[in-house]
């Protein structure tokens, strides 16, 4: 053991613990035990019965019990039935970024729950346990462990191993527990609040825009109450498709989302190797543009912030029309009625097949009042900046959080 794994101390201490003295090598397999999760087969499923959590019901250090869920007609070991302080571990997955991902259970769920085959349990002895499986220290283990071939799988006995480091002062641990918690909570938090501003504005969209054969809406600014009905257009009567192809490959390459509509690629880590002679044939995007793409008959038509190029397998359309908003259209277009009312005039269409301008354009879309329009616009817009706003507030705790365990737990050299 070297001088630098002598110097288990770390760079932020709490007072009361300041004479502590170093931390100390441990296993992981010393803060609880691990139970590899349940085996079961299709004819096991049920719509009622056990519960089982996947890997993909761990999200964000978080876990998701409200989607994706299995049942199955089957009984399980009591120690294999999860527990509030629980911590779910994915141990196997096709995606090497999943592998080691986990999340506590908080006693979330009325009833009997446990954990699939490609999941272990670790039931830890503590609150400060679970902080270890967040550390840096574990994702380096974890990066090691399935890093070399093709094998995306740990077993416990891998986890178990694991060489953490620790204060051998339960009140120091106790006290980076409840620090590190209360992030944890205010976190939580702001996370509510974010969802609750969704689903608010969610709500306000069913209601400012009128219902699939409705002509008003059912809230309506005052100004705009005597306006009469909406008028109704053909989509290509209000918007172009555009496939301009007059560019040097100097313009950025823009990657179509479902969450962020089309943003630069290396804004989010987009890496796709296109070559110079593929770039040709990419479509300018002005901004304003709006891009159908294969995944528009589940999320609504993007929108573009950006000037760039992309792929000519998208279609790009443009507004032809003087009096309507691009900024009203970018909200009504992620309706869940628009989407509903286009996956109706798709009938058929299969998932990797793109909308065609021509069935886009034989729906019928809402052109009020271009004033009404803006205003429309202004209100979901300033709600897209609370919405933002607030996320950021979530990224800059998690990235305090973050920074906070870098000082809490020793930096050890290999």
């Amino acid at each position: 053991m070297n001088n630098e794994r002598n110097k288990l101390i770390p760079e932020l201490r709490f007072p009361d613990f300041m004479n502590e003295g170093n931390w100390e090598e441990k296993k992981l397999g010393d803060f609880g035990r691990f139970f590899r999760g349940l085996t079961y087969s299709a004819d096991d499923t049920s719509s009622k019965g056990l519960l089982v959590l996947r890997s993909g019901n761990i999200q964000n250090d978080t876990l998701v019990l409200d989607k994706d869920l299995v049942y199955v007609d089957k009984e399980c070991a009591d120690e294999l039935k999860l527990l509030n302080g629980d911590i779910v571990i994915c141990m196997s997955n096709g995606s090497k970024a999943l592998v080691g991902k986990n999340a506590e259970y908080k006693d979330e769920y009325d009833g009997k729950i446990t954990v699939g085959a490609f999941c272990s349990i670790m039931r830890p002895i503590n609150k400060f346990t679970k902080y270890l499986l967040q550390s840096d220290a574990y994702q380096s283990f974890i990066a090691l462990s399935i890093g070399g071939g093709n094998i995306n799988n740990l077993k416990n006995s891998d986890l178990e191993e694991f060489k953490c480091y620790t204060s051998s002062s339960p009140k120091e641990q106790q006290k980076i527990a409840d620090c590190l918690s209360f992030l944890d909570e205010l976190i939580t938090a702001h996370t509510d609040k974010l969802e609750t501003l969704k689903t608010y504005k969610k709500g306000l969209m069913q209601n400012l825009f009128p219902q699939v054969g409705e002509k008003v809406p059912k809230l309506r600014f005052k100004e705009f109450e005597k306006e009469g009905d909406w008028e109704y257009l053909n989509g290509n009567e209000l918007f172009d498709t555009i496939s301009n192809k007059n560019h040097n490959s100097d313009l950025q390459i823009l990657a179509i989302t479902q969450e962020q509509g089309a943003i630069p690629r290396n804004l989010i880590n987009y890496n796709v190797i296109v070559t110079e002679k593929s770039l040709e044939s990419y479509k300018v995007v002005e901004k304003g543009d709006f891009i159908i793409s294969l995944r528009s008959f589940q999320g609504g038509i993007e929108y573009s912030n950006f000037k760039g190029i992309c792929s000519p397998a998208y279609i790009i359309l443009r507004k032809k029309n003087e009096n309507s908003e691009n900024e009203f259209y970018k909200h009504y277009f992620k309706t869940d009625f628009y989407i509903r009312n286009l996956n109706r005039n798709l009938e058929g269409l299969r998932d990797g097949k793109m909308v065609s301008y021509s069935q886009f354009s034989e729906i019928l879309l809402p052109n009020p009042n271009p004033k009404e329009q803006q205003k429309i616009a202004n209100f979901l817009s300033s709600l897209d900046s609370l919405i933002t706003e607030q996320a950021d507030k979530i990224e800059q705790l998690k990235l305090h959080k973050k920074g906070l365990m870098q000082g809490l737990f020793p930096k050890v050299k290999a």
